[in-house]
């Protein structure tokens, strides 16, 4: 039995010593990677440089767009003051009965004065030897706008068509102030803002005398925006509000415009 216990005993520990051997602790030390490291830190420097130079762009836009904001906010106001004191002048003339000159506020270029008909004389009438004092300095602060918008100046002319709409926000003029103010706006380049206000003129006032062009116009600044199904949305309110009873020019130029936007009707 001894022997027999002493080969058993032998044997586990012939097969057990390699496993035992290979279970040595060990004890040298990683070597390090300087290559690897090296490599980690370049990489993470890198980083932190474009990091840098992100929000310095950040920081430099930021301080463009402040300049920007200030600049504009500079030039509403001076227009602001312009325009009121435009409007205080016309008011003061009229306060003491001096005449202002006369002029005849238009908007689009076809409703200029219609040239003499053939065989009619064209030699002017007679007119009172006293000329009449009744003007209406809104009439007059309207063709202000106006004159600024025909001229080019569309920031001018953006102003003083605001400053109109708050003095006489209920005066007939102020749908055509501003449905004007929004063709300045996509005049200047604008679009997104002409169509803001081109949509609140008409919404905020759907019978005055240029609600309707504020929706053609509204369409033509959706065009601006590559939103041709929104345009075609635009021109087809137009039709159903107005069909007929909308002015001439408008439904002269409503069928190109609809081809332009590729409109279904």
């Amino acid at each position: 039995m001894r022997t027999v216990l002493f080969s058993t005993v032998a044997a586990t520990l012939l097969v057990t010593a390699p496993a035992a051997a290979q279970v040595q602790p060990q004890y040298s030390a990683a070597q390090p990677q300087p290559a690897a490291t090296q490599a980690s830190v370049i990489n993470l420097d890198n980083r932190i440089v474009a990091l840098e130079r992100q929000i310095a762009d950040l920081l430099r836009a930021e301080e463009e767009n402040g300049r920007r904001i200030s600049q504009l906010e500079s030039t509403l106001q001076q227009e602001r003051e312009a325009s009121a004191q435009r409007i205080s002048t016309l008011e003061s003339r009229l306060a003491a009965g001096t005449p202002a000159p006369t002029v005849t506020a238009s908007e689009p270029a076809s409703e200029k004065p219609k040239p003499a008909v053939a065989g009619k004389s064209s030699t002017p009438k007679p007119v009172a030897a006293v000329a009449s004092t009744d003007t209406d300095p809104a009439e007059e602060a309207y063709d202000a706008g106006y004159q600024l918008w025909k001229a080019g100046k569309y920031d001018e002319a953006i102003g003083a068509l605001r400053a109109f709409s708050s003095a006489y926000p209920n005066h007939r003029r102020t749908s055509w102030a501003n449905n004007l103010a929004g063709r300045a706006m996509l005049d200047k380049g604008e679009a997104r803002a002409a169509a803001e206000v081109l949509l609140a003129n008409y919404r905020g006032n759907p019978k005055g005398e240029r609600a309707a062009d504020s929706l053609f116009y509204l369409g033509q600044s959706l065009m601006k925006l590559d939103q041709p199904s929104q345009a075609c949305k635009a021109y087809g309110e137009l039709e159903a509000v107005y069909g007929s009873n909308m002015r001439a020019d408008l439904q002269k130029m409503l069928p190109t415009a609809k081809t332009q936007a590729k409109c279904k009707s």
